[in-house]
């Protein structure tokens, strides 16, 4: 398990019961977590007075956020030198997963000691972590997800980093038919990171089950890579799926094409002053040999 333990503008305090308490600058959430199984005590009751939003689930799905306190409709968290626009989301999200920061460091490095210019295309990009953090290190993107909100969302990211005069593409689509696209025209990307759904709908109403498509998009994506490509990186949060999953698919159709090393594992966010981790799901990396 690699673990992310970086940040300064954000915290995982505590978590107990299925919930989690966290710090987002100085703005203090407490949210449901299904990994979060193990009793610690009611962190409603140990942090009363110090939560200024709590989500509660719904028992007919969904759920809704009660803002204790008075909670700004957005406000910025930093990452190093990244700028992330934080907003409470429907189905307790803020628009942004913390423990990516592991991933985002392992590409600005890549990008960075590469020694060239880096073309990087960002599938099922949400709201733009990995884009942010890539066009950071001087790489350029092609930003893609089927949400307009999302790639909005994104756009202010950017804008908030001081990135907007980057090279960067932002598109609304259906990630495999625009990978198909990308092989009609031959374009080709020296890097490729995405972070599939489990299920979703693409921009005209596709339907996406990662345990069906996933091996064919990976495979649709090998024919865009460029000759000498610097990484092949997959997030994933899809229960009961193993990162060897992951390892076992670039090696069969990345490593199969370009020589270069493999890893896999879980991410985990440390829980503060404890010997505490939560899992945060995994990832699997395909990268060029130094």
């Amino acid at each position: 398990m690699i673990l992310c333990d970086k940040w300064k503008d954000y915290e995982l305090i505590d978590a107990s019961r299925g919930m989690k308490y966290e710090r987002w600058k100085d703005i203090y959430l407490l949210r449901p977590d299904p990994q979060v199984i193990w009793d610690n005590g009611d962190l409603s009751v140990k942090y009363h007075g110090k939560i200024d939003a709590i989500y509660y689930r719904s028992n007919k799905g969904g759920g809704h956020w009660d803002n204790i306190k008075n909670v700004p409709a957005s406000w910025v968290i930093d990452y190093n030198s990244l700028k992330f626009n934080i907003k409470q989301m429907g189905f307790k999200h803020t628009g942004l997963f913390p423990e990516q920061a592991i991933n985002w460091d392992f590409m600005v490095n890549k990008i960075k000691n590469s020694g060239r210019k880096i073309k990087v295309l960002n599938l099922f990009a949400y709201t733009g972590g990995a884009t942010v953090a890539c066009l950071s290190a001087g790489a350029s993107v092609v930003h893609v997800d089927s949400s307009k909100g999302m790639v909005e969302w994104c756009k202010e990211n950017v804008k908030a980093s001081g990135y907007q005069d980057a090279e960067v593409r932002y598109l609304i689509d259906d990630v495999v038919k625009f990978v198909k696209r990308e092989i009609r025209r031959g374009n080709k990307y020296d890097a490729i990171v995405m972070d599939p759904p489990s299920y979703g709908r693409g921009s005209n109403g596709e339907v996406w089950d990662i345990e069906k498509n996933l091996n064919y998009l990976i495979e649709l994506c090998s024919e865009i890579l460029s000759d000498r490509p610097l990484f092949f990186l997959i997030n994933s949060y899809t229960t009961g799926l193993s990162s060897y999953v992951l390892k076992n698919l670039l090696y069969i159709n990345v490593n199969s094409k370009y020589s270069g090393k493999i890893s896999c594992g879980e991410i985990g966010l440390p829980i503060s002053n404890s010997e505490l981790i939560l899992p945060c799901g995994i990832y699997g990396r395909w990268e060029e040999n130094e």
